[in-house]
């Protein structure tokens, strides 16, 4: 046989393994090589390394310490269960539901948070309820069943309300619902641990028994308004007497829960009681215990104020019986706000007594003009005299109502007092004649006109219209006798500012007609006459002829 035959002939011989099942389920898919070496098939811990916490049971607690057979029965491991029932027997017996991670974890099988666990059920554990045992609401035929009778309060405090006498919750009526009266966060069921909200019990209300107020037993009959328990207080009191004067029977329109019904607040905003009105007792003005028909303006009550006042007399003067009208609140009526508006008090009048001016209690015709009443200080005056003068009795012309008259405004338009007029006294210019004293200037200044040297008013016939030249500036100063400019330019044209003083070309002062030109120019006679003679008709050195040709004291 060739070669080949003998080597095809040696193959067949040599026995070839064939693949073989896994043990762990033909859909296995983890490498052999993660739990197994080539020392044989038992699990090797030296290369393990599966990571059962990919797994649905992560491995914590007591499962992390148990041998894996105790849960993989068989070598197919996905036929090992994952929840907690399908391995450990429920002892309490489907009492608590499937879910034991709820209460257990794998570490241990004690519970140590039981308060944490039952808030998150229907029914937390509060006030009392935290501190009893389980076995108080959980009554069942042995320890490890959880047996519940229910969440209600009665459910379990059936005979608690069955048996309660004070108050008798069965004949009353009352609701089964317990924490509708009972807080489930208190120790006890009265006391603090009553809750009594709708009917707040505070102040007079805090009564010891309940029965002092439920009265019938009946516990759900009773009515929450005042009067239905106090009626009886209410027709006793006489001071004031509620029946008779109509109070009204809703009593905390007035009265607190304080005991003994004080202090007392009424709505009294229809007639504030402030000041003198705030009067300890009510029946100072409710008179024999009249609260429905008690007037409320001033005079009903102060009829007799009015009438017996003097000062002013009230009754006399037919002054208003609106008290408002001047009084406040105020006892003893002051102070005193009147309405003097049509004759304002101001300055001079704001006086003490109001008979000072309403002269033998005259206040209604009492006149408002100011010599009515100061006629005497009129006539009485002599600087100026005001009667002599024939002044106006007009006072307001000139006076304020400044106390002594001063100071005075006169009107002094006629003849404004400017400057030097601005005179400290009236006697100084009207010498006690306030009727015809003359406006013109020279009747007061003669004196002033006839002492006047440079220039010599009188000697030179000045006129007596003093304004001419002057104002009213005090001693004349500065002085313009503008009207020169209409006989000889000196304020306008070639001679403005050429001179200083009116000497300058009247060189006589006794004789301002006569006058000089060549005194005052630089053209000497000698150039004049060559430059006048034979050319110039009637040519004269001499200052009459300057002026004939040269009026306006110009060259043409």
């Amino acid at each position: 046989m060739n070669i080949l035959t003998i080597l095809f002939l040696f193959l067949g011989l040599v026995p070839v393994n064939k693949p073989v099942d896994s043990p762990h389920g033909s859909d296995f898919k983890i490498s052999c090589s993660n739990c197994h070496s080539s020392k044989g098939w038992q699990l090797d811990k030296e290369v393990y390394s599966f990571d059962h916490n990919t797994t649905k049971l992560p491995l914590f607690g007591q499962h992390n310490a148990i041998s894996c057979r105790q849960c993989h029965k068989s070598l197919v491991f996905k036929e090992a269960k994952s929840e907690c029932f399908q391995c450990h027997n429920d002892v309490h017996q489907g009492t608590v539901g499937s879910e034991c991670s709820r209460c257990h974890t794998p570490t241990s099988w004690l519970v140590n948070n039981i308060n944490e666990i039952h808030r998150m059920s229907r029914f937390p554990l509060i006030g009392a309820h935290r501190t009893a045992d389980c076995s108080q609401c959980h009554k069942s035929e042995n320890s490890t069943r959880f047996d519940v009778p229910g969440i209600n309060c009665v459910d379990c405090h059936r005979q608690i309300y069955l048996a309660t006498t004070s108050p008798n919750h069965v004949e009353s009526g009352m609701s089964e619902d317990c924490i509708s009266c009972h807080l489930p966060t208190s120790f006890q069921w009265a006391g603090a641990g009553f809750d009594h909200s709708v009917f707040p019990l505070v102040q007079g209300h805090s009564t010891p028994k309940c029965i002092d107020c439920h009265t019938t037993g009946k516990y759900k009959d009773a009515k929450p308004d005042c009067f239905s328990c106090h009626q009886q207080d209410y027709l006793a009191t006489k001071d004031p007497d509620h029946n008779s004067s109509g109070f009204s029977q809703n009593c905390s329109e007035c009265h607190t829960l304080i005991q003994g019904w004080k202090p007392t607040t009424i709505d009294h905003s229809k007639f504030p009681l402030t000041l003198g009105h705030a009067i300890p007792k009510c029946a100072d003005c409710h008179l024999s215990g009249n609260y429905t028909t008690t007037p409320i303006d001033c005079y009903a009550c102060h009829q007799n104020d009015f009438q017996i006042t003097k000062e002013p007399d009230h009754v006399t003067s037919q002054f208003s019986i609106n008290c408002l009208e001047c009084h406040s609140t105020n006892p003893g009526w002051k102070p005193t706000t009147f309405n003097h508006s049509k004759f304002p008090l101001t300055l001079g009048h704001s006086i003490p007594k109001c008979s000072d001016c309403h002269i033998s209690g005259n206040y209604t015709t009492t006149p408002i003009d100011c010599y009515s009443c100061h006629q005497q200080n009129y006539l009485a005056t002599t600087d100026p005299n005001h009667k002599v003068s024939g002044f106006s009795i007009t006072c307001t012309d000139c006076h304020t109502t400044n106390p002594g008259w001063k100071p005075a405004n006169f009107s002094h338009a006629n003849f404004p007092l400017t400057l030097g007029h601005s005179g400290p006294s009236c006697n100084d210019c009207h010498k006690g004649n306030y009727s015809s004293t003359s406006k013109d200037c020279y009747s007061c200044h003669q004196t002033d006109y006839n002492a006047s040297t440079n220039p010599n008013h009188k000697t030179l016939g000045f006129s007596v219209t003093c304004t001419q030249c002057h104002t009213t500036n005090p001693d004349w100063k500065p002085a313009k006798y503008l009207q020169h400019d209409t006989q000889f330019p000196i304020y306008s044209g070639k001679h403005q500012g050429q001179w200083t003083s009116c000497v300058d070309c009247h060189k006589n002062v006794s004789n301002y007609a006569i006058f000089t030109c060549i005194d005052c120019h630089e053209h000497n006679k000698a150039d004049m006459d060559s430059k006048h003679s034979g050319k110039v008709q009637g040519y004269s050195w001499v200052s009459s002829e300057c002026y004939r040709c040269h009026p306006r004291g110009t060259n043409n």
